[in-house]
Parts: structure tokens; sequence; C-alpha cells
């Protein structure tokens, strides 16, 4: 009666050490082939702006450029004075 339990649980544990086995060999063939195991996630395409959205973006740009030359030029007048 303990025979069929014991060879049941040794027919697992051999399933589970050759999965183990097989695990690794995979790994080492990605890494000899790719050089490098690792699993990188790739992000998604990036969706292009609709075009409101870009003469937004383009109008934000321009006005922190012309802040910034705004705080130039009052740096520069601060010095000069």
């Amino acid at each position: 009666m303990i025979a069929p339990f014991l060879n049941a649980i040794f027919t697992v544990v051999d399933f589970v050490f050759d999965l183990s086995i097989t695990i690794d060999r995979t790994k080492r063939l990605s890494q000899q082939a790719t050089g490098s195991d690792k699993i990188v996630e790739v992000p998604p395409d990036p969706k292009p702006l609709p075009p409101a959205a870009q003469r937004a973006l383009a109008e934000a740009e321009e006005r922190e450029r012309a802040r910034e030359a705004a705080a130039q030029a009052a740096k520069g007048a601060d010095q000069a004075s």
C-alpha cells in the first residue's frame, strides 16, 4: 500500500527535477544565443500626438523659451547695473 504512494511521490520529484534542468538549459541556450539571459520588457510604440496636441506642445515650448530669454535678459540687465 505504501509502495504506490512512494512511487507517485518519486515520480513527481523526478518530474520537478527534469523541469528544473530544462529551464536551466533553456536559460543557458538563450544566453549563448543573445549574450544575455535577462528578459527585457519592451515598451509599446508611442502613439503619435494629434495635431492639436502638437500645436499646444509647440506653444508651451515657445512660451518656456521666451520666459528663459526674458530671465536671461533680466539677469544681464542686473549685472550691467
